[in-house]
Protein backbone atom coordinates (compact mmCIF):
# COMPACT_ATOMS: atom_id res chain seq x y z
CA UNK A 1 0.00 0.00 0.00
CA UNK A 2 1.06 3.46 -0.65
CA UNK A 3 2.13 5.47 2.28
CA UNK A 4 0.06 8.50 1.42
CA UNK A 5 -3.29 6.32 1.10
CA UNK A 6 -2.88 5.11 5.11
CA UNK A 7 -4.20 8.74 6.26
CA UNK A 8 -7.04 8.74 3.97
CA UNK A 9 -7.96 5.60 4.96
CA UNK A 10 -8.25 6.84 8.48
CA UNK A 11 -9.62 10.30 7.94
CA UNK A 12 -12.71 8.25 5.82
CA UNK A 13 -13.24 5.83 8.36
CA UNK A 14 -13.70 8.81 10.68
CA UNK A 15 -15.95 10.64 8.65
CA UNK A 16 -18.25 7.66 7.79
CA UNK A 17 -18.41 7.00 11.82
CA UNK A 18 -18.47 10.63 12.13
CA UNK A 19 -21.79 10.86 10.00
CA UNK A 20 -23.17 7.59 11.34
CA UNK A 21 -22.91 6.45 15.16
CA UNK A 22 -23.72 10.30 17.24
CA UNK A 23 -26.85 9.56 15.00
CA UNK A 24 -27.55 5.75 15.75
CA UNK A 25 -26.98 6.67 19.51
CA UNK A 26 -28.81 9.98 19.41
CA UNK A 27 -31.55 7.92 17.75
CA UNK A 28 -31.33 4.86 20.18
CA UNK A 29 -29.46 5.31 22.81
CA UNK A 30 -30.77 9.00 23.85
CA UNK A 31 -31.58 8.28 27.21
CA UNK A 32 -28.06 7.30 28.15
CA UNK A 33 -26.11 10.68 28.62
CA UNK A 34 -22.38 11.34 30.02
CA UNK A 35 -22.89 13.41 33.72
CA UNK A 36 -21.44 15.73 32.14
CA UNK A 37 -22.52 19.41 31.41
CA UNK A 38 -23.29 20.81 28.23
CA UNK A 39 -20.66 23.30 28.50
CA UNK A 40 -18.24 21.01 30.23
CA UNK A 41 -18.60 18.28 27.25
CA UNK A 42 -18.36 21.21 24.67
CA UNK A 43 -14.62 22.08 26.24
CA UNK A 44 -13.70 19.05 26.21
CA UNK A 45 -14.32 17.67 22.95
CA UNK A 46 -12.93 21.20 21.38
CA UNK A 47 -10.06 20.97 23.16
CA UNK A 48 -9.77 17.41 21.84
CA UNK A 49 -9.77 18.33 18.58
CA UNK A 50 -7.83 21.13 18.86
CA UNK A 51 -4.77 19.22 20.61
CA UNK A 52 -4.87 16.90 17.54
CA UNK A 53 -4.17 19.94 15.50
CA UNK A 54 -1.46 20.77 17.25
CA UNK A 55 0.02 17.01 17.16
CA UNK A 56 -0.38 16.83 13.93
CA UNK A 57 2.10 20.12 13.75
CA UNK A 58 4.76 18.23 15.81
CA UNK A 59 4.47 15.22 13.99
CA UNK A 60 4.91 16.99 10.30
CA UNK A 61 8.12 18.56 12.37
CA UNK A 62 9.51 15.35 13.75
CA UNK A 63 9.47 13.80 10.32
CA UNK A 64 10.64 17.14 8.70
CA UNK A 65 14.01 16.89 10.85
CA UNK A 66 14.08 12.86 10.29
CA UNK A 67 14.25 13.75 6.65
CA UNK A 68 17.05 17.14 7.16
CA UNK A 69 18.95 14.74 9.49
CA UNK A 70 18.99 11.66 7.16
CA UNK A 71 19.53 13.13 4.19
CA UNK A 72 22.75 15.78 6.02
CA UNK A 73 24.34 12.86 7.96
CA UNK A 74 24.16 9.48 6.47
CA UNK A 75 22.50 9.29 3.15
CA UNK A 76 20.10 11.01 0.53
CA UNK A 77 19.33 7.54 -0.33
CA UNK A 78 18.01 6.92 3.50
CA UNK A 79 15.90 9.72 3.19
CA UNK A 80 12.65 7.81 1.09
CA UNK A 81 13.58 4.96 3.67
CA UNK A 82 12.35 7.19 6.91
CA UNK A 83 10.20 9.49 5.10
CA UNK A 84 7.92 7.02 3.89
CA UNK A 85 7.50 4.87 7.82
CA UNK A 86 4.51 3.45 7.98
CA UNK A 87 4.37 4.13 11.52
CA UNK A 88 4.31 7.69 10.93
CA UNK A 89 1.59 7.47 8.39
CA UNK A 90 -0.59 5.95 11.25
CA UNK A 91 -0.36 8.26 13.25
CA UNK A 92 -0.89 11.03 11.41
CA UNK A 93 -4.16 8.99 10.46
CA UNK A 94 -5.55 8.51 13.77
CA UNK A 95 -4.49 12.25 14.58
CA UNK A 96 -6.59 13.46 11.93
CA UNK A 97 -9.31 10.32 12.55
CA UNK A 98 -9.29 11.61 16.34
CA UNK A 99 -9.76 15.47 15.32
CA UNK A 100 -12.50 14.77 12.87
CA UNK A 101 -14.66 12.90 15.04
CA UNK A 102 -14.40 15.26 18.11
CA UNK A 103 -15.89 17.62 15.36
CA UNK A 104 -18.96 15.61 14.66
CA UNK A 105 -19.28 14.76 18.43
CA UNK A 106 -18.91 18.25 19.30
CA UNK A 107 -21.71 19.22 16.74
CA UNK A 108 -24.54 16.69 18.16
CA UNK A 109 -24.01 17.92 21.89
CA UNK A 110 -27.15 19.89 22.66
CA UNK A 111 -29.25 18.70 19.44
CA UNK A 112 -32.10 21.25 18.88
CA UNK A 113 -31.31 22.44 22.54
CA UNK A 114 -32.17 19.07 24.39
CA UNK A 115 -29.63 19.38 26.88
CA UNK A 116 -28.33 15.69 25.37
CA UNK A 117 -24.42 14.98 25.56
CA UNK A 118 -23.57 11.85 23.41
CA UNK A 119 -22.27 9.11 26.15
CA UNK A 120 -20.96 6.64 23.62
CA UNK A 121 -18.81 8.45 21.39
CA UNK A 122 -17.91 10.72 24.02
CA UNK A 123 -15.78 7.97 25.52
CA UNK A 124 -14.94 6.50 21.58
CA UNK A 125 -13.16 10.36 21.81
CA UNK A 126 -11.24 9.36 25.03
CA UNK A 127 -9.97 5.68 23.65
CA UNK A 128 -9.05 7.69 20.57
CA UNK A 129 -7.01 10.55 22.27
CA UNK A 130 -5.57 8.03 24.62
CA UNK A 131 -4.63 5.79 21.92
CA UNK A 132 -3.29 8.85 19.84
CA UNK A 133 -1.11 9.75 22.83
CA UNK A 134 0.56 6.19 22.62
CA UNK A 135 1.82 6.75 19.25
CA UNK A 136 2.83 9.99 19.95
CA UNK A 137 5.51 8.63 22.63
CA UNK A 138 5.93 5.80 20.18
CA UNK A 139 7.12 8.45 18.01
CA UNK A 140 9.05 10.40 19.61
CA UNK A 141 10.63 7.00 20.89
CA UNK A 142 11.65 6.32 17.01
CA UNK A 143 14.11 9.19 17.19
CA UNK A 144 16.68 7.57 18.75
CA UNK A 145 16.79 5.15 15.43
CA UNK A 146 18.43 7.80 14.08
CA UNK A 147 21.59 7.30 15.89
CA UNK A 148 24.19 6.22 13.96
CA UNK A 149 24.65 2.48 15.52
CA UNK A 150 20.59 1.83 15.32
CA UNK A 151 20.86 3.32 11.41
CA UNK A 152 23.49 1.08 10.43
CA UNK A 153 22.08 -1.93 12.46
CA UNK A 154 18.90 -1.68 10.70
CA UNK A 155 20.74 -1.88 6.78
CA UNK A 156 22.73 -4.64 7.93
CA UNK A 157 19.55 -6.53 9.08
CA UNK A 158 17.91 -6.03 5.34
CA UNK A 159 21.18 -6.43 3.90
CA UNK A 160 21.47 -10.02 5.76
CA UNK A 161 17.78 -11.02 5.05
CA UNK A 162 17.88 -10.41 1.36
CA UNK A 163 20.55 -12.81 1.86
CA UNK A 164 19.53 -15.52 3.20
CA UNK A 165 16.72 -15.13 0.79
CA UNK A 166 18.55 -15.10 -2.29
CA UNK A 167 21.25 -17.22 -1.95
CA UNK A 168 22.04 -20.88 -1.06
CA UNK A 169 25.52 -21.97 1.33
CA UNK A 170 27.86 -23.09 -1.04
CA UNK A 171 27.97 -27.26 0.26
CA UNK A 172 24.22 -26.81 -0.66
CA UNK A 173 24.10 -28.78 -4.40
CA UNK A 174 20.61 -27.32 -4.95
CA UNK A 175 19.71 -24.86 -7.26
CA UNK A 176 18.16 -21.90 -5.95
CA UNK A 177 15.64 -21.57 -8.70
CA UNK A 178 14.62 -25.35 -8.57
CA UNK A 179 16.36 -28.37 -10.01
CA UNK A 180 20.78 -28.88 -9.47
CA UNK A 181 23.07 -27.47 -10.74
CA UNK A 182 24.54 -30.05 -13.40
CA UNK A 183 21.39 -30.62 -14.93
CA UNK A 184 21.49 -26.34 -15.16
CA UNK A 185 24.70 -26.48 -16.66
CA UNK A 186 24.01 -28.84 -19.53
CA UNK A 187 21.20 -26.55 -20.36
CA UNK A 188 23.24 -23.54 -20.95
CA UNK A 189 23.10 -23.88 -24.83
CA UNK A 190 21.24 -20.89 -25.94
CA UNK A 191 20.23 -20.07 -29.70
CA UNK A 192 19.82 -17.73 -32.01
CA UNK A 193 18.46 -14.34 -30.70
CA UNK A 194 14.57 -14.05 -31.66
CA UNK A 195 13.43 -11.14 -30.12
CA UNK A 196 14.74 -7.96 -28.18
CA UNK A 197 12.78 -5.80 -26.10
CA UNK A 198 14.11 -2.17 -25.51
CA UNK A 199 12.92 0.10 -22.93
CA UNK A 200 10.89 3.28 -23.92
CA UNK A 201 9.90 5.47 -20.64
CA UNK A 202 11.71 7.37 -18.46
CA UNK A 203 14.32 6.67 -16.50
CA UNK A 204 13.63 4.32 -13.92
CA UNK A 205 15.66 1.40 -11.75
CA UNK A 206 15.07 -2.15 -12.03
CA UNK A 207 13.94 -2.93 -8.17
CA UNK A 208 13.09 -6.53 -8.83
CA UNK A 209 11.97 -8.99 -11.38
CA UNK A 210 9.57 -11.98 -11.09
CA UNK A 211 11.23 -15.19 -11.85
CA UNK A 212 8.86 -17.03 -12.37
CA UNK A 213 5.96 -15.13 -14.62
CA UNK A 214 9.50 -14.84 -16.94
CA UNK A 215 10.41 -18.33 -16.60
CA UNK A 216 6.69 -19.12 -17.81
CA UNK A 217 7.09 -16.93 -20.59
CA UNK A 218 10.35 -18.59 -21.63
CA UNK A 219 8.64 -22.13 -21.32
CA UNK A 220 5.92 -20.79 -23.39
CA UNK A 221 7.58 -20.19 -26.22
CA UNK A 222 10.50 -23.09 -25.65
CA UNK A 223 12.93 -20.43 -25.55
CA UNK A 224 15.48 -18.96 -23.36
CA UNK A 225 15.22 -15.09 -21.92
CA UNK A 226 18.58 -13.29 -21.33
CA UNK A 227 18.51 -9.90 -19.33
CA UNK A 228 20.66 -7.97 -20.66
CA UNK A 229 20.14 -5.24 -17.32
CA UNK A 230 20.57 -5.85 -13.45
CA UNK A 231 19.14 -5.45 -10.61
CA UNK A 232 19.89 -2.34 -9.47
CA UNK A 233 20.62 -0.83 -12.89
CA UNK A 234 18.90 2.79 -14.05
CA UNK A 235 17.07 2.41 -17.62
CA UNK A 236 16.87 4.75 -19.90
CA UNK A 237 15.02 4.98 -23.50
CA UNK A 238 16.27 2.81 -26.15
CA UNK A 239 18.31 0.36 -23.67
CA UNK A 240 17.93 -3.33 -24.06
CA UNK A 241 16.37 -4.66 -21.64
CA UNK A 242 16.35 -8.65 -22.39
CA UNK A 243 16.71 -10.59 -25.61
CA UNK A 244 14.62 -14.14 -26.14
CA UNK A 245 17.11 -16.87 -27.83
CA UNK A 246 15.99 -20.03 -29.88
CA UNK A 247 12.19 -19.27 -28.91
CA UNK A 248 9.20 -20.35 -31.45
CA UNK A 249 6.83 -17.82 -31.03
CA UNK A 250 7.02 -14.48 -30.18
CA UNK A 251 6.42 -13.33 -26.61
CA UNK A 252 3.85 -10.26 -25.62
CA UNK A 253 6.10 -7.25 -24.86
CA UNK A 254 3.37 -5.98 -22.35
CA UNK A 255 3.56 -9.60 -20.42
CA UNK A 256 7.59 -9.48 -20.25
CA UNK A 257 7.80 -5.58 -19.14
CA UNK A 258 4.91 -6.60 -16.61
CA UNK A 259 7.42 -9.25 -15.21
CA UNK A 260 10.59 -6.51 -14.82
CA UNK A 261 9.37 -4.02 -11.80
CA UNK A 262 10.35 -0.88 -12.43
CA UNK A 263 10.95 2.24 -9.57
CA UNK A 264 12.27 5.37 -8.92
CA UNK A 265 14.70 4.23 -6.79
CA UNK A 266 16.50 0.94 -5.69
CA UNK A 267 14.90 -1.24 -3.21
CA UNK A 268 16.58 -4.13 -0.81
CA UNK A 269 14.62 -6.96 -2.44
CA UNK A 270 16.37 -8.57 -4.47
CA UNK A 271 19.83 -6.41 -4.49
CA UNK A 272 22.07 -7.48 -1.56
CA UNK A 273 24.40 -4.71 -3.23
CA UNK A 274 21.95 -1.74 -2.18
CA UNK A 275 22.96 -2.62 1.62
CA UNK A 276 26.28 -2.54 0.97
CA UNK A 277 26.14 0.81 -1.16
CA UNK A 278 24.42 2.31 1.32
CA UNK A 279 26.70 1.78 4.01
CA UNK A 280 29.62 2.72 1.97
CA UNK A 281 27.76 5.56 1.54
CA UNK A 282 27.69 6.38 5.39
CA UNK A 283 31.02 5.63 5.41
CA UNK A 284 32.53 7.90 2.98
CA UNK A 285 30.38 11.38 3.90
CA UNK A 286 31.55 10.48 7.44
CA UNK A 287 35.14 10.65 5.65
CA UNK A 288 34.64 13.75 4.25
CA UNK A 289 36.42 16.96 5.53
CA UNK A 290 33.56 18.58 6.12
CA UNK A 291 32.52 16.06 8.60
CA UNK A 292 36.24 13.97 9.28
CA UNK A 293 34.35 11.30 11.53
CA UNK A 294 36.65 8.21 10.95
CA UNK A 295 34.97 6.03 13.95
CA UNK A 296 31.32 6.40 11.92
CA UNK A 297 32.92 4.56 9.18
CA UNK A 298 34.77 1.88 11.08
CA UNK A 299 31.38 1.23 12.33
CA UNK A 300 30.22 1.03 8.79
CA UNK A 301 33.32 -1.71 8.18
CA UNK A 302 31.78 -3.64 11.10
CA UNK A 303 28.41 -4.22 9.33
CA UNK A 304 29.96 -4.48 5.91
CA UNK A 305 32.14 -7.10 6.96
CA UNK A 306 29.58 -9.30 8.56
CA UNK A 307 27.48 -8.82 5.01
CA UNK A 308 30.86 -10.35 2.96
CA UNK A 309 31.27 -13.13 5.00
CA UNK A 310 27.75 -14.02 5.06
CA UNK A 311 28.07 -13.72 1.25
CA UNK A 312 31.31 -15.48 1.11
CA UNK A 313 29.58 -18.57 2.14
CA UNK A 314 26.96 -18.38 -0.30
CA UNK A 315 26.40 -19.27 -3.87
CA UNK A 316 26.92 -15.85 -5.98
CA UNK A 317 26.58 -17.69 -9.57
CA UNK A 318 22.61 -17.78 -8.89
CA UNK A 319 21.62 -15.73 -12.00
CA UNK A 320 19.83 -18.18 -14.08
CA UNK A 321 16.98 -20.41 -13.39
CA UNK A 322 15.34 -23.81 -14.98
CA UNK A 323 12.07 -24.52 -15.43
CA UNK A 324 10.54 -27.63 -14.06
CA UNK A 325 12.30 -30.32 -17.05
CA UNK A 326 15.65 -28.89 -16.50
CA UNK A 327 15.57 -26.83 -19.70
CA UNK A 328 17.36 -22.86 -18.87
CA UNK A 329 14.72 -20.79 -19.29
CA UNK A 330 16.50 -17.50 -17.84
CA UNK A 331 19.65 -15.99 -17.23
CA UNK A 332 20.00 -12.32 -15.69
CA UNK A 333 23.51 -11.13 -14.47
CA UNK A 334 24.30 -11.06 -11.25
CA UNK A 335 27.37 -9.77 -9.07
CA UNK A 336 30.74 -11.93 -8.53
CA UNK A 337 32.73 -11.75 -5.32
CA UNK A 338 35.23 -9.68 -6.49
CA UNK A 339 31.77 -7.27 -7.57
CA UNK A 340 31.14 -7.44 -4.21
CA UNK A 341 34.59 -6.58 -2.88
CA UNK A 342 35.05 -3.35 -4.97
CA UNK A 343 31.58 -1.91 -3.97
CA UNK A 344 32.28 -2.60 -0.24
CA UNK A 345 36.33 -1.31 -0.02
CA UNK A 346 37.42 0.42 -2.76
CA UNK A 347 35.89 3.96 -2.46
CA UNK A 348 35.92 3.82 1.57
CA UNK A 349 40.48 2.38 1.12
CA UNK A 350 40.21 5.76 -1.43
CA UNK A 351 38.47 8.57 1.11
CA UNK A 352 39.83 6.82 4.31
CA UNK A 353 43.51 6.77 2.60
CA UNK A 354 44.93 9.40 4.99
CA UNK A 355 43.21 8.06 8.27
CA UNK A 356 45.33 5.55 10.37
CA UNK A 357 42.39 3.75 12.16
CA UNK A 358 40.33 3.66 8.65
CA UNK A 359 43.22 1.82 7.13
CA UNK A 360 44.07 -0.58 10.37
CA UNK A 361 39.89 -1.41 10.62
CA UNK A 362 40.36 -2.11 6.68
CA UNK A 363 43.03 -4.49 6.96
CA UNK A 364 41.75 -6.41 10.57
CA UNK A 365 38.45 -6.66 8.13
CA UNK A 366 40.39 -7.90 4.95
CA UNK A 367 42.88 -10.34 7.20
CA UNK A 368 39.34 -11.79 9.21
CA UNK A 369 37.80 -12.42 5.62
CA UNK A 370 40.68 -14.59 4.20
CA UNK A 371 40.43 -16.70 7.44
CA UNK A 372 37.32 -17.28 7.38
CA UNK A 373 36.30 -17.82 3.70
CA UNK A 374 35.96 -21.94 2.67
CA UNK A 375 36.92 -20.67 -0.82
CA UNK A 376 40.71 -20.41 -1.84
CA UNK A 377 40.03 -18.03 -4.67
CA UNK A 378 37.32 -15.41 -2.53
CA UNK A 379 40.13 -16.03 -0.44
CA UNK A 380 42.87 -15.00 -2.84
CA UNK A 381 40.78 -12.57 -4.29
CA UNK A 382 41.02 -10.74 -0.47
CA UNK A 383 44.51 -11.43 -0.36
CA UNK A 384 45.31 -8.99 -3.70
CA UNK A 385 43.13 -6.78 -1.95
CA UNK A 386 45.48 -6.72 1.44
CA UNK A 387 48.57 -5.94 -0.96
CA UNK A 388 46.68 -3.21 -2.71
CA UNK A 389 46.08 -1.81 0.80
CA UNK A 390 49.90 -2.00 1.53
CA UNK A 391 50.46 -0.36 -1.36
CA UNK A 392 48.23 2.71 -0.28
CA UNK A 393 49.78 2.81 2.95
CA UNK A 394 53.46 2.88 1.28
CA UNK A 395 52.55 5.71 -0.98
CA UNK A 396 50.27 8.00 1.88
CA UNK A 397 51.46 11.24 3.16
CA UNK A 398 52.59 8.67 6.88
CA UNK A 399 55.42 9.24 7.69
CA UNK A 400 57.56 5.74 8.91
CA UNK A 401 56.04 5.13 11.99
CA UNK A 402 52.45 5.99 11.10
CA UNK A 403 52.75 3.48 8.21
CA UNK A 404 53.95 0.86 10.24
CA UNK A 405 50.51 1.76 12.80
CA UNK A 406 48.43 1.92 9.67
CA UNK A 407 49.81 -1.78 8.17
CA UNK A 408 48.23 -3.33 12.29
CA UNK A 409 45.21 -5.23 12.09
CA UNK A 410 42.57 -3.77 14.70
CA UNK A 411 38.53 -4.34 14.69
CA UNK A 412 38.59 -1.06 16.49
CA UNK A 413 40.45 1.00 14.37
CA UNK A 414 42.22 2.56 17.22
CA UNK A 415 42.18 1.06 20.21
CA UNK A 416 44.01 -2.95 19.95
CA UNK A 417 46.31 -4.02 17.62
CA UNK A 418 46.83 -7.66 16.92
CA UNK A 419 49.11 -8.24 14.47
CA UNK A 420 52.88 -6.90 14.17
CA UNK A 421 54.00 -4.79 11.97
CA UNK A 422 54.95 -6.52 8.40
Amino acid sequence: MRPWLIPMIYVSGSVVCGLGLPRLEYAYLASSALNLSVASAQAYLAAAASGMMALMGIVFALAFVTVQFSAIAYSPRLVLWFARDHSLFHSLGTFAATFIFALFTLAWVDRGASGWVPQFCGVLVVIMLSFSMLLFSRLIQRLTDLQITNVLQLIGDRGRKVIGGMFLHLDDNRNPRGGDDKKASEGMQLGSITQTLKYSGEPRTIAKLNIESLVRLAQRANGTIVMQCAVGDTVVVDTVLLQVHGAEDRLSERELLRAICLERERTFEQDPKYPIRLLVDVAIKALSPAINDPTTAVQTIDEIEDLLRRLGRRKLDAGYAIDGKGALRLVFPMPTWEDYLALAFDEIRQYGATSIQVMRRLRAALAGLTESLPSPERAGALQRYLKHLDLVIERSPFDAEDRAMARREDRQGLGLSRAPTK
